[in-house]
């Protein structure tokens, strides 16, 4: 018997409910407010799909300011009733049973929710909630009065993308195009320079893995791509564009993590990295036996700014005044000469930034924040590990190469969960004392 998808199951839907409609498709903001008052109102399964897929499909119809202004009307109009949420707090307070705090509960979800989750019965309801979400982040500056809508937004979709939904595959050249695509304009890492360069990054001494969801089937998460290699990598330029050696005898004992890219700007937060590279370690170690050591060659992409910073602020007291002349000219990270006769003073200061600058007990990097949450220790710094504009401008052309010693993961997590202490081999904690 054939597999019948969700999605067909939901376009049929659709087609019976829109017989059960009471008025006909209307146009604009105001229009796609009110349907969707009605979608919460009483409604069959059919006729409500039906009702949600017309407001998904009026929505997307509208640009981005229309859009947001939809928002804004949602967020004013399926916020929590404050008198009912205020009164049911005071009776769960004067007498905390499960009768007033199921009633509180009630009165503290946001109707708006209850909104999206019969939108997402819609055929490709989930993508537009998640392009609302993206789109709220994006004005939230602007708007911090919807911060609270944003919040129940993410709360449905860390539900909906809990873990347990998401599909792990590997992605080589046989995979559809269309996801393939989605590689090439998501890598956010380093870019991949069309399809001969992806040809590359999925090439026999290479694999990806992603995770996908069954309501955005060809919609990558994140996506990470690994090399493997012999040793530790050092530099990212010869890791991604030297061709691979079919003569190449010895086999590789190191998976090198150079790129996780997150896809959805509307899942941002929504954590999915730390979970793929324990299925991607996985999954390279059943493959190839003599996989011994997983690492990554990882970007800084904070260093910069905040050496920059350091120098207005708070010049550290080791560095010689040549090292000051040099750093406070404009033009030291464009010149190669200059950063070699950095290169030492540089190195140290980029292992204290990685190992004791910290905001609230956690490093400054965001990078560095989610692989030493994940359990990886800091193993080396790699001069010239980036030699990219890109990689220049962040970090000086530096690179880091966190270890995931399975050994260690656990007792490293939890060091830094609990205390903020940050795992380093001996040469990094060196560089970073003499900086003391």
């Amino acid at each position: 018997m054939a597999r019948v998808s969700v999605s067909q199951m939901l376009s049929a839907l659709v087609d019976i409910g829109r017989t059960y409609l009471d008025r006909p498709a209307a146009h604009g903001i105001d229009a796609i407010v009110d349907e969707c008052h009605d979608l919460v109102s009483a409604h069959g399964e059919a006729s409500g799909t039906a009702l949600a897929s017309r407001i998904v499909e009026g929505y997307l119809n509208l640009d981005d300011d229309e859009r947001f202004q939809v928002l804004l009307r949602l967020h004013a109009a399926f916020s929590p009733d404050k008198d009912a949420l205020t009164a049911a707090a005071r009776a769960y307070a004067d007498a905390p049973d499960d009768a007033r705090y199921w009633t509180l509960a009630d009165a503290i979800e946001a109707p708006r929710q209850e909104l999206f989750r019969r939108l997402n019965m819609a055929p490709g309801g989930t993508t537009a909630i998640v392009g609302m979400r993206e789109l709220i982040l994006s004005r939230l500056r602007d708007h911090p009065e919807i911060k609270s809508f944003e919040r129940d937004l993410k709360h449905l979709l860390s539900s909906w993308f809990n873990r347990g939904f998401l599909q792990f595959e590997r992605i080589d050249w046989r995979t559809p195009a269309v996801v393939l695509e989605k590689l090439i304009a998501y890598e956010a890492v380093h870019e991949i320079q069309g399809w001969d360069d992806l040809r590359r990054r999925v090439a026999d001494d290479r694999r990806c893995f992603g995770f996908f969801h069954p309501a955005l089937p060809d919609e990558p998460l994140i996506f990470v791509e690994v090399a493997l290699t012999q040793g530790l990598a050092g530099q990212i330029q010869i890791l991604i564009e030297t061709a691979p050696d079919d003569q190449k005898d010895e086999e590789p004992d190191t998976a090198i993590f150079y790129s996780i890219s997150n896809c959805q700007a509307g899942l941002a937060g929504i954590s999915f990295g730390n979970f793929l590279i324990k299925q991607v370690a996985d999954a390279v170690q059943s493959e190839f036996a003599d996989i011994k050591q997983f690492a990554t060659l990882s970007p800084i992409p904070g260093f910069r700014a905040w050496l920059d910073d350091v120098l207005v602020r708070d010049t550290p007291a080791f560095l010689s005044e040549d090292d000051l002349d040099l750093l406070q000219r404009s033009d030291w990270r464009n010149s190669e000469l200059i950063r070699q006769l950095l290169k030492t003073t540089l190195m140290r200061l980029c292992a204290r930034y990685l190992i004791e600058e910290k905001s609230r007990s956690r490093p400054l990097d965001p990078v560095a924040r989610f692989h030493l949450g994940n359990g990886a220790s800091v193993e080396r710094l790699n001069w010239s590990g980036d030699l990219s504009e890109k990689g220049i401008d962040q970090s000086a052309g530096i690179m880091v190469s966190y270890l995931y010693g399975s050994d260690q993961i656990v007792s490293n997590h939890e060091a830094y969960v609990r205390d903020g202490i940050i795992a380093a081999s001996s040469a990094v904690a060196k560089l970073a004392k003499d900086t003391d």
